[in-house]
């Protein structure tokens, strides 16, 4: 007698089980980070052309003095790309950097600065304090968007929203809307300070973004955020603790935060209440024409680096081509659009008509 061998039974008003997905393999995830690396260094040659563009266009654009501008404006800001590129590969967003940029400087100003000259509170804590409270405010912000986000499972965007109101108006009611000034020398000194040649704030922008391409491309506790901006679930299954996580990337980013609100205080040598205002609407372009994805587990921290280097660039031609400061939120948010459609085209996720 032949035996046949089993075939499958389909039984009518039941749902056969379905297999669980296949684990991305190592080779798999290293030929996407090649992909993205290569993605990394095509804007590169952008960053050239564009730098070509501005020694036709002024023969100021490649003095020293120029370029050292232009690296320090651009250092205190990537710091927030820094933080929001993070966020955004874990799949999360945070709209209140911003106002920690102004916030956490302004409190340390308030607590530190005698009541006249100054508008301090007249605590007058001692001025060596002043880094360390405003780095201190950005854990607490931190932490508390952690809790309601993590903890009370509520809305990002909408709590970021929140925090980004609630915190400027903090800074407004400290400050009774005027402008810190006659800083300690310990926030003057990172803004103004040179270490061979450069800026310090210059520096700590390069070696925070070292720290940040190695530990998001090398190390398992990097990786493990693209894995939940990719997959949550999945990245659940494998053991990774996602609130953990979360909760820590948002207190970090809300650090940096402070950090580049300090080092933009050190070099204006005031704290305006304006201080970081409109920041979020660069840092998310430079982020995005960098390779990030808004929708998580895609982009790299070299990306994220070279992206707002080349919107500075473009910004600082287009201020020496004489074209008026009005028309760059204009570019940023083309540039934001435009970064969006390149990225769902290539993706192959975009539906024909």
């Amino acid at each position: 007698m032949k035996m046949t061998e089993p075939t499958d039974v389909t039984v009518v008003g039941t749902t056969a089980p379905q297999p669980p997905p296949a684990p991305v393999t190592r080779s798999a995830a290293g030929s996407r980070l090649r992909i993205a690396r290569l993605r990394d260094v095509a804007l590169i040659p952008a960053i050239v052309l564009i730098g070509a563009i501005g020694t036709y266009v002024s023969p100021v654009f490649l003095t020293k003095r120029n370029l050292i501008e232009v690296l320090q404006q651009q250092s205190e800001i990537s710091l927030v790309v820094l933080a929001e590129a993070m966020i955004l590969i874990l799949g999360r967003l945070d709209l209140s950097l911003e106002s920690t940029v102004g916030l956490a400087p302004a409190i340390a100003a308030w607590l530190v600065l005698p009541k006249s000259p100054g508008h301090g509170q007249g605590i007058e804590i001692a001025g060596g304090w002043a880094v360390p409270i405003a780095l201190g405010v950005g854990v607490i912000i931190g932490i508390v968007n952690g809790l309601l986000i993590v903890r009370f499972q509520l809305n990002g965007f909408i709590v970021t929203l929140g925090m980004l109101i609630t915190l400027r108006g903090l800074q407004s009611g400290i400050s009774k809307g005027q402008t810190f000034f006659g800083l300690p020398k310990s926030m003057l000194y990172l803004g103004t300070t040179i270490w061979w040649g450069l800026p310090v704030s210059v520096w700590v922008s390069l070696f925070l973004f070292a720290i940040g391409i190695v530990a998001l491309g090398y190390t398992r506790h990097g990786r493990s955020l693209y894995a939940i901006g990719g997959n949550i679930a999945a990245a659940r299954a494998a053991g990774i603790r996602v609130e953990r996580v979360i909760w820590v990337v948002l207190t970090i980013g809300s650090t940096l935060a402070a950090l580049a609100g300090i080092l933009l205080a050190g070099r204006l040598g005031s704290v305006a209440q304006s201080s970081g205002n409109g920041w979020i609407f660069t840092v998310f372009a430079g982020a995005v024409i960098g390779g990030i994805s808004m929708n998580g587990g895609k982009g790299t921290i070299f990306g994220a680096f070279t992206g707002i280097l080349l919107l500075f660039i473009v910004q600082n031609v287009l201020t020496l081509g004489g074209v008026h400061a009005e028309w760059i939120n204009f570019l940023n948010g083309a540039i934001i659009l435009g970064a969006l459609v390149i990225s769902r085209i290539s993706s192959g996720q975009a539906q024909t008509i």
